[in-house]
C-alpha cells in the first residue's frame, strides 16, 4: 500500500493510476491525515424494477386503451 500527501500526489498523477490499475493500493493525505483511495472504475449495471429476473410475459397484452378502464375513468369508450 502507498500513502503520500496531496502535493505529491498532483504531480505523479498518472503513475498512481497505472500502480492501481494493476491492482497497488493508493491512499491520498494531507497533512499525513489519511482522505481517500484511489480505486479503479467499475461498471455499474442498473436494474430497474424489483421483478428484473421476472418470466417473460406477453407485452400485447398492456398495448393500447383499454375500453373498460376508459369507461370507469372517463365515462366513454375510445
Amino acid at each position: 500500500m502507498t500513502q503520500m500527501n496531496m502535493h505529491e500526489a498532483k504531480s505523479q498523477l498518472s503513475s498512481l493510476i497505472a500502480r492501481v490499475l494493476e491492482g497497488e493500493k493508493v491512499t491520498i493525505a494531507r497533512a499525513g491525515r489519511p482522505l481517500v483511495d484511489i480505486v479503479p472504475h467499475r461498471e455499474l449495471t442498473v436494474v430497474y424494477g424489483l421483478a428484473a429476473d421476472e418470466p417473460e410475459h406477453d407485452t400485447s397484452l398492456f398495448d393500447g386503451v383499454d375500453d373498460e378502464i376508459n369507461e370507469l375513468f372517463y365515462g366513454r369508450r375510445s
